[in-house]
């Protein structure tokens, strides 16, 4: 997987599934339409300024609520490249992995980026940096078979490119 690098777009503590894609969006499966509705009950002008490569930073348990595997999907559709807060929701992990969404654990890294900073990471090492503070954190490294279902493009794609060869 290689590095990222994006504007850091902050949120707080127990972001839940429908804050990230809102239950009335649920009719569709069109990761194009979750886009356009992704992150809208936390902020609504979000989806109409987050840019592919972008990166959300936000607080404790990220992605709380219902099992929904839209939410992973409309963050990846919207552009965001990684997701770094303190903890995630158990079900919003695996399903971020499922889909192919990079997210890492730094408490210290969620806590000290700002909104709108440059942020870079590195999926292979764990590094973190505030490109505009000068701050370097450390996240655990994403294993490596865990970075090969991302760089298949997540769970049903890896399993598409082993039964193929």
């Amino acid at each position: 997987m290689d590095n990222i690098e994006g504007k850091a777009w902050k949120f707080g503590d127990d972001v839940d599934t429908d804050a990230i894609i809102p239950a009335r969006y649920l009719n569709t499966s069109d990761s194009d339409e979750l886009a356009k509705h992704c992150m809208e009950d936390a902020d609504p002008t979000f989806a109409g300024k987050v840019k592919a490569g972008d990166i959300i930073v936000a607080g404790k348990n990220f992605g709380c609520g219902s099992s929904r595997e839209h939410a992973p999907i409309a963050i990846i559709a919207a552009g965001v490249a990684c997701i770094i807060a303190p903890t995630f929701a158990r079900i919003f992990y695996r399903n971020a992995f499922n889909t192919g969404l990079l997210i890492l654990e730094s408490a210290e890294a969620a806590k000290a980026i700002e909104d709108g900073h440059e942020v870079a990471v590195d999926p292979a090492t764990g590094t973190i940096k505030d490109l505009t503070s000068g701050e370097q954190f450390k996240a655990q490294p994403i294993p490596e078979f865990m970075q090969k279902l991302l760089d298949d493009g997540g769970l049903i794609e890896h399993w598409r490119k082993r039964l193929a060869s």
